[in-house]
This record gives C-alpha cells, sequence and structure tokens, in this order.
C-alpha cells in the first residue's frame, strides 16, 4: 500500500485587482469592480491539482501560515478535498500575500510580495515521526528565505532537509522560482546533492547551469540535453524534467533514457490563463513518479495537466481527474 505524497513550501494568497492602467510614480489609478482573492504557491497548487487527478491518494500540506484571515482562507480551500491531511501545517506570524495589479488596458499583471511566513519555514517546523509518505515535494528553492540560508555542512538549510528525507527513505523533489541568475548558482545545486526528482522549467535550467537553451529560434535540443546532464551530474537521483512553451523533456538518471514530449495542439481562444500551468505540470509528473510510470509517460502527463489547467484563469481552476486528463492529451496530441 502507497503511502501518500506530502507538499510542502509556499502557500500564499494572491488578491487580484483589476486597475484601468498602471501608474507612473505619483499618478492615481483606479480599481476597478471585480477584485479577487486565489490561493497559490506550489503547497497550494501542486496539492490540490493532485486531489483533483486521484482522490484516493494520501496528501499532506506542509508550511507555515499565519493565524490570520488570509491563513483562514488557504486552511478552507484545501479542507474541500477529503485526502489533504492540513493537520501537520504551521502557525506563526502573517500569513504570505500578493497583491497583483492587473492592468485591464494592456492585460499585464504586476506584482507586490509580502513574504511572511513562508520566509519562516524550516525543517524545525516539520515532525519527521509523523510524516509516513513515499514522496517529499518541496517549492520553491529561491522563494523560502531560511530554507535557502547557508549550511555549513550541506550548502543550504533547504539540502539539509532534504538529505534528513532521504535518510527516512521519503524521495525527493523539487521546483524552483525563475529568481536571479547569480542566486541560483549559489542556492539551487545543493539542493539538488539530496533531491530525486527535478521539475523545473527552461529558465530556470538555464540559470542552474549557465548553459543557454533558448535561442532566437526557440529551444536548443542539444543545449537543452547538456543542460539535463548537468543538473543530473549535480547529484539528482532519479529524473531531471524540463518543461517549456514546446513541450516536456527528460532524462533518467539511472538508466540514461532521454525522452521527449511535444506540447498538445490547443485551439484558438482555448488558454483562459497560464497562472497555474508550470505547477500543474509538475503536478502531473509527480504523479507518474509516484505511480511507477516510465519518465516519457509521467511527462504526457504532465503536459495533459498543464494543458487542463490553461482551460481556466485560475491556477486550479481547470485541473480534472486522471481519466479526463489522459482523454483530454489523446483528443488533442
Amino acid at each position: 500500500m502507497k503511502k501518500g505524497i506530502a507538499v510542502a513550501g509556499n502557500m500564499i494568497v494572491d488578491t487580484i485587482y483589476p486597475v484601468d492602467h498602471y501608474p507612473q510614480i505619483g499618478e492615481l489609478a483606479t480599481i476597478e469592480d471585480n477584485i479577487k482573492k486565489a490561493t497559490g504557491g506550489a503547497v497550494c497548487n501542486v496539492i490540490v491539482d493532485l486531489a483533483k487527478l486521484d482522490a484516493t491518494i494520501p496528501l499532506t500540506a506542509l508550511g507555515v501560515i499565519g493565524a490570520d484571515e488570509a491563513g483562514r482562507f488557504i486552511e478552507a480551500y484545501l479542507s474541500d478535498y477529503p485526502n489533504i491531511d492540513c493537520s501537520q501545517i504551521v502557525r506563526e506570524g502573517t500569513t504570505s500575500f500578493t497583491a497583483v495589479m492587473s492592468d485591464n488596458s494592456t492585460k499585464q499583471r504586476t506584482f507586490f510580495h509580502f513574504r511572511g511566513a513562508n520566509a519562516r519555514f524550516s525543517e524545525e517546523h516539520l515532525n519527521w515521526d509523523r510524516l509516513n509518505v513515499d514522496l517529499l515535494h518541496v517549492g520553491y528553492i529561491l522563494l523560502l528565505d531560511e530554507l535557502d540560508r547557508p549550511d555549513s555542512e550541506y550548502g543550504t538549510k533547504m539540502a539539509r532537509m532534504l538529505a534528513s528525507a532521504q535518510r527516512k527513505g521519503i524521495r525527493t523533489s523539487v521546483d524552483m522560482v525563475s529568481d536571479r541568475e547569480d542566486r541560483f548558482k549559489k542556492i539551487a545545486p545543493p539542493a539538488l546533492k539530496y533531491t530525486d526528482y527535478c521539475i523545473i522549467n527552461e529558465i530556470e535550467a538555464e540559470r542552474t547551469t549557465g548553459i543557454v537553451i533558448r535561442n532566437k529560434d526557440g529551444i536548443d535540443e542539444a543545449k537543452l540535453d547538456l543542460a539535463l546532464t548537468a543538473i543530473k551530474e549535480m547529484g539528482v537521483a532519479e529524473w531531471v524534467v524540463v518543461h517549456a512553451p514546446e513541450g516536456g523533456y527528460g532524462l533518467n538518471c539511472v538508466s540514461g533514457e532521454r525522452a521527449k514530449v511535444k506540447s498538445l495542439k490547443l485551439p484558438d481562444g482555448y488558454i483562459k490563463g497560464t497562472n497555474g500551468a508550470g505547477d500543474a505540470f509538475c503536478a502531473g509528473v509527480l504523479y507518474g513518479a509516484y505511480q511507477e510510470k516510465p519518465l516519457a509517460e509521467a511527462i504526457e502527463i504532465g503536459i495533459a495537466c498543464a494543458s487542463c489547467s490553461l482551460s481556466e484563469p485560475g491556477a486550479t481552476e481547470g485541473m480534472r481527474s486522471y481519466d479526463q486528463v489522459l482523454k483530454l492529451y489523446q483528443a488533442m496530441k
């Protein structure tokens, strides 16, 4: 009997303010009707996508939120899914949030992020004796301040936490955010030494390795292959998977097998929002790994999940059951 998946890290409340235009310094802009609130971050997005994919998987949410209105909003959202266990979420500080200014004239968004409780999350918030899972996914490297801190023995506190998980027989998975290149080279590699599954986008792969993957013509697949190998050599044990608008690319670090899966042919007008597509892809690949699918099949599931996510404006609104995800993939490939 499989024991389930834990998802740890960023838990965020996004408040989306539609504005008539984005102002210059000192100018006034009008906030218009239809202000919306939504959850975000790796925990809220990936764990709900997994819950929708398969209601039978035991799922555990791990992170830090405040004992405040925003924290209660996150708890209520996750509690809608019976297979998500919220009992190990810690209440401390002020819940992390993002104020999103959505310019109705240009359709561009500007983000003001308060790092808040997420910045406090550390291994000390985990109870290893209670955490009885097969797989631990942590996101996002470079957006979890305490875990990104240096560690004299492991390189970073994130690396130390992942090593602790592996010692307990828990497979580990990580995702990142697209931060500055100089931070990647210091903070990402130590964690990868204790990672079983690395699931990131092509920008993060470029900045982790220093290998330029995208040129004026699109993805340079030869360079992408070099980047996959470079990330494996940083210590990833099982799979390195990179997603991009063109598709998903993977390397099985054990067998040397490489996989490439093209993005689906989505009809005009299909895409309603891109907010949660990366997390949906990640959830699909994690599901494939958990169910012991071959690498290429796991990437197909990831591509299908991302395509489902694109069909709705919210990060997790478009996710469907596993059977429905497969039907969509077959219909659009």
